[in-house]
């Protein structure tokens, strides 16, 4: 405002009239911009205001919950607890194992809960030692090549990274893994030697389970010893018998709203009905299956190649990866175990768990009926685990047959081999079971409890989704087969997918799925040079490279020598997706096709033998075209063969010595030129 009389305004504004008219200006803007600044300073007051308040609020969320519940520490103060199991676990079987062992601790006068690292803070393993007589054991499953279980990579990453103090911490390892694979029982490994490494205390030795084996009794032999081993060092003694404690209590539903009633949903209520993306095990896509068409031409086999339309549901996927898929059990066994058990299978029941402060509420999802039960959430197709047959032992009214059923649940050599003989190498699954046990008659509740969690069935993607971007493929060979009592048992999910007919309506062909990512990727560069072992169902991930290789050539890419070694048993009953591949090779893009048909002869030829037949080939390749290997399919035969064929091509031609070709494969399998996607 002063700046008006200042000195340099124009000396003309001095006459009455322009000093009347200043005057007047100048009241006008001097109530107009005191109006201003107060408006501005009444804005600025309030704005400033809410700002410094906003950092408050946190503070005061924490000050009101200072227990997170990522922290099982507090949990485990809170509910008495001083035993932690956690699992790492991609198929059920950890948990299983996990949840077994923590209820074993009462047995101790201790109490145990079984923990998905996933759902907290691991870095709190270093206030342990504030829980009296504290213990964390780990149930950790290998996955994949040598790799975490989806459940646990972020404790693997943490353990990677941490400088944590565990010096307090007590613990012991169980690892399930499989010797047919390449990284037997890696995750175990690792954590056991991690957790040594920043301090904590081993209280019994890392135990190594084998799926290729018995599972079930590495684990039993385990438990067996680890038990004393515990109770020696906490100066504690078992306090009786193993007795059956039951984790859930039944509620029957007799008035109940249908539409809050789960029919087979693996998270959401209604998921099925209203789909919303992102798309994963929680909440599977739909999906129809729009061809579904026989591949081979003769034989006893089944060999099917499905599509499942994918288009309205924002899912992508690549070359390589996984199509996870829920089957459903066929509804005759179910219907055989509801008449065997004289239960209403539509009875409408929930299963709460017993534990009001456990992070899992119900076994599956709650409430529904036995037959959704039976059909969509547990697993009636499997030998039953020991545990199993124990808890269920009480209910068999005839002495003899109670009798085995605890035999063959002991840690007993005697029983270890009924269980082995009568049940796992007999393929007895539960119906089986109560169907040679006439006197046993559990309650069906009871049952639901015990059984596992039916699991998601993983193939290998068969399309690219460079040409196939709203689809995506399956290639499986149905699975049936005479067990040693002359039932007939069939693979759950192969015979489902078997009978998803393509329509326009109706459910009869939705395939609830998802995609799972996988590190078998092809190369880089598409001039990159490939090797592709995949006999039978294991040449699925290569039609999609093929696939790709051929849209890249298209476009315009410089794409390199893709081979392809493939087998089958006849060349004209099972030779898969013959006329594509033959359609690629005249095209140029498939460069070299190698076909082992191992039964047209007297002497059997497999992929490894025409691998060396043309092992000049196939060195040149890898060594001057820096070619990347991959191989697909049988994990306990073929893919230890061929791999043992590379370590003789490399030594003759690169003259090495056996240790020396090994590491040689080694490095190449290090540097991501030579993948694996094995099943066994």
């Amino acid at each position: 405002l002063t700046a008006m009389g200042e000195p340099g305004m124009d000396p003309t504004i001095s006459s009455p009239d322009s000093t009347a008219q200043q005057d007047s200006l100048f009241s006008m803007m001097d109530v107009f911009l005191i109006s201003l600044i107060t408006g501005l300073f009444t804005y600025w007051f309030f704005f400033r205001k809410k700002k410094e308040e906003v950092p408050d609020l946190p503070k005061m969320q924490s000050v009101a919950a200072p227990v997170r519940d990522s922290s099982f520490i507090e949990k485990m103060k809170k509910t008495g607890r001083n035993i932690v199991v956690f699992y790492g676990s991609q198929t059920g079987t950890a948990e299983e194992f996990a949840n077994r062992l923590s209820k074993d601790a009462h047995r101790y006068g201790l109490r145990g809960m079984a923990a998905d690292p996933e759902e907290y803070d691991l870095s709190d393993l270093s206030r342990l030692s504030e829980i009296d007589k504290s213990l964390a054991v780990f149930c950790m499953a290998t996955y994949g090549e040598g790799d975490p279980t989806d459940n646990a990579q972020d404790f693997y990453d943490w353990l990677q990274e941490a400088d944590a103090d565990l010096s307090g911490l007590r613990f012991a390892v169980f690892g399930l893994g499989n010797k047919t694979y390449e990284h037997f029982n890696a995750m175990g490994k690792y954590v056991d030697k991690r957790l040594e490494e920043l301090g904590a205390q081993r209280i019994f030795e890392l135990g190594l389970g084998d799926d290729d084996g018995n599972l079930e009794e590495d684990f039993i032999t385990w438990r067996e010893q680890f038990w004393p081993a515990v109770c020696e060092h906490f100066g504690v003694e078992a306090t009786g018998e193993e007795s059956s404690i039951r984790q859930y209590e039944l509620v029957v539903h007799t008035d109940v709203n249908m539409n809050k009633v789960y029919t087979g949903e693996m998270g959401r209520l209604k998921s099925y009905e209203n789909q919303k993306p992102p798309f994963d095990a929680k909440n599977p896509f739909l999906a129809q299956v729009t061809e579904n068409r026989k591949l081979n031409e003769g034989g006893e086999r089944h060999l099917m190649h499905l599509e499942l339309d994918i288009s309205s549901s924002k899912i992508r996927y690549e070359s390589g990866d996984h199509v996870a898929v829920y089957p459903a059990n066929d509804a005759s066994l179910v219907n055989q175990i509801g008449e065997i058990l004289g239960t209403d299978l539509d009875t409408i029941m929930s299963l709460n768990n017993l534990d009001e402060e456990s992070n899992k509420k119900h076994p599956f999802p709650c409430p529904t009926s036995y037959r959704t039960a039976l059909t969509y959430y547990l697993d009636i197709t499997n030998p039953p685990r020991t545990n199993v047959l124990y808890e269920l032992a009480q209910y068999a009214t005839d002495a003899g047959e109670q009798e085995r059923l605890r035999k063959m649940a002991s840690s007993a050599a005697e029983g270890k081999a009924l269980y082995l003989s009568w049940v796992v190498e007999a393929r007895r699954n539960i119906l089986a079971i109560l169907q040679d046990m006439p006197s046993l008659r559990p309650p069906i509740d009871h049952l639901c409890e015990l059984l596992p969690r039916l699991q998601a069935r993983y193939y290998s993607i068969a399309s690219s989704s460079k040409v196939h971007p709203n689809s995506i493929h399956i290639c499986a060979v149905t699975v049936e087969y005479e067990t040693k009592t002359g039932r007939l048992n069939k693979g759950v999910a192969t015979h489902w997918l078997k009978n998803k007919v393509p329509d326009q309506n109706g459910s009869s062909s939705l395939v609830p799925m998802y995609v799972r990512k996988s590190q078998f990727r092809l190369p880089f560069k598409p001039s990159t040079p490939m090797i592709m072992i995949g006999p039978g169902t294991g040449i699925a991930p290569f039609i999609g490279f093929i696939q790709e290789r051929a849209w890249l050539k298209q476009q315009g890419k410089e794409v390199g020598e893709t081979v392809l070694y493939y087998g089958c048993r006849h060349e004209h009953e099972d030779y898969l997706y013959r006329e594509e591949l033959a359609r690629f090779q005249k095209e140029g893009v498939l460069t070299q096709l190698n076909v082992a048909f191992s039964r047209d002869q007297a002497e059997k030829v497999y992929v490894q033998h025409l691998l060396k037949k043309n092992k000049e080939n196939v060195w040149k390749l890898i060594d001057e075209g820096m070619a990347h290997i991959y191989v697909c399919g049988d994990a306990r035969n073929m893919a230890r063969d061929v791999q043992n064929t590379f370590y003789e091509i490399v030594s003759e031609f690169g003259n090495m010595s056996q240790p020396q070709a090994m590491d040689y494969v080694k490095k190449l399998m290090t540097k991501g030129r030579y993948s694996l996607d094995v099943w066994s």
